[in-house]
């Protein structure tokens, strides 16, 4: 009772909590969540895993800055795939059909399901090669009718 009486008056004492033993780290930098790529699978998934979402573990392919979103750790043979050169890697990822597979400096792998590129496009990182793919919609007799009924 005494304490709230002291905060109502405006004279409970200011104490500063100091800053030594303090475990809040702040807020994660984007420029802080480069891939170290020299690690082993484990430490990678990791690291990944950690920064998803905010601010994302991010790498350069191909010049351009690439989000790694969803990881898991690929304990399986090594997949049939697209090589993909990833800067800083000793060995190229792979582009299979489940996502791309990349490669600790163990040699065991790391598969990561989505990628984000510096526009902010999310594909799904088996879908690398194809994402300039573009397919015209083509509309059946019955379709366009009903699109013309629509406008």
């Amino acid at each position: 009772v005494e304490a709230v009486h002291l905060i109502a008056d405006g004279k409970a004492p200011r104490i500063p909590q100091p800053k030594e033993g303090a475990t809040y780290e702040g807020i994660q930098k984007k420029e802080n969540a480069e891939i170290s790529w020299d690690q082993p699978a484990a430490a990678l998934h990791n690291w990944i895993r950690g920064h998803d979402k905010v601010p994302g573990a991010w790498t350069t392919i191909n010049g351009q800055v690439v989000t790694f979103y969803g990881s898991s750790l690929l304990d399986a043979s090594v997949p049939a795939g697209q090589e993909l050169t990833i800067q800083g890697a000793s060995r190229p990822g792979l582009v299979t059909k489940n996502g791309l597979v990349v490669f600790g400096n163990d040699g065991k792998m790391v598969l990561v399901r989505n990628l984000q590129f510096e526009d902010g496009k999310m594909i799904p990182a088996s879908k690398y090669f194809s994402a300039d793919e573009t397919t015209a919609l083509e509309l059946t007799e019955e379709e366009k009718k009903i699109a013309e009924d629509i406008r």
